[in-house]
């Protein structure tokens, strides 16, 4: 299984955007005909005018990525790396020379949680012996060396696998990237870091699919319902505009979302 997952995850190809997010050949001949930032920012809310985008970048405006020459959905961020806009970008890992992205990053938790039980194996199977060497109780000298060296780094990699798998469990629970834990998405109504979140029940599932009997094996499962993250946004705006109603009421000003 550890296998299984670290082969998906390298060799799954990253998720870009549809054609549809693209910008016709008259749309890139008026935009680049155009030097005045808000006359192009004209050219691309026209096109984006049918589009389910929800964000904009800090300053308000569409984000556009002059590489690819297409609109960037939500949740899409420009790789350098492999060269094109990757939805759902989490992060590009030199680990699996790969952007995890929509497409693969449930194989990258499967990937880390069968990495860390792989580990927890190796430290476990090899502790006895690593008592044993302690208590100069191993009767094969030359096996020393090679039992301390394999407990040491079976726990280095535990414990900076640990880590690293609970901070993307966080992140699945709050149904957010890494890119966007850095910087939240901005939204209508402004920053927003809990903007994508569903609940944490359905956040999981929004990765790892409604069929449990999949969640464990590496199989894409993960399903795109762009109609929820609307849902998600509109009960975020209701709440935040009763926020901001009940913070008028006590005078407590600024306020944030």
């Amino acid at each position: 299984m550890f296998v299984w997952s670290y082969w998906m995850t390298i060799f799954t190809s990253p998720a870009s955007p549809s054609k549809e997010f693209c910008l016709s050949n008259s749309e890139k001949e008026r935009y680049e005909k155009e030097f005045s930032q808000e006359r192009q920012q004209e050219i691309l809310r026209r096109a984006a005018r049918d589009l389910p985008i929800y964000t904009t970048s800090a300053s308000k405006t569409v984000r556009y990525c002059e590489r690819c020459q297409l609109i960037k959905p939500d949740r899409a961020h420009h790789c350098s790396a492999c060269d094109m806009c990757v939805l759902k970008m989490d992060h590009h890992c030199p680990w699996v020379n790969n952007c995890v992205g929509f497409s693969n990053y449930k194989f990258f938790l499967l990937f880390l949680l069968y990495s860390l039980l792989y580990c927890l194996f190796v430290a476990t199977t090899v502790l006895q012996y690593f008592i044993k060497f302690w208590t100069n109780e191993l009767s094969d000298t030359r096996a020393k060396f090679h039992i301390l060296f394999l407990f040491f780094v079976s726990t280095m990699f535990f414990i900076s696998v640990l880590s690293l798998l609970s901070y993307h469990c966080w992140l699945v629970g709050k149904n957010r990237t890494t890119i966007e834990s850095f910087r939240a998405p901005t939204f209508s109504y402004g920053p927003d870091g809990n903007g994508f979140s569903l609940g944490c029940s359905k956040n999981w599932r929004q990765v790892f699919g409604d069929e449990k009997k999949y969640w464990l094996l590496p199989i894409f499962s993960s399903h795109p319902r762009p109609s929820i993250y609307q849902k998600s946004l509109e009960r975020r705006k209701k709440y935040l505009k009763f926020k901001y109603h009940i913070c008028k009421c006590c005078g407590l000003f600024p306020f944030f979302p």
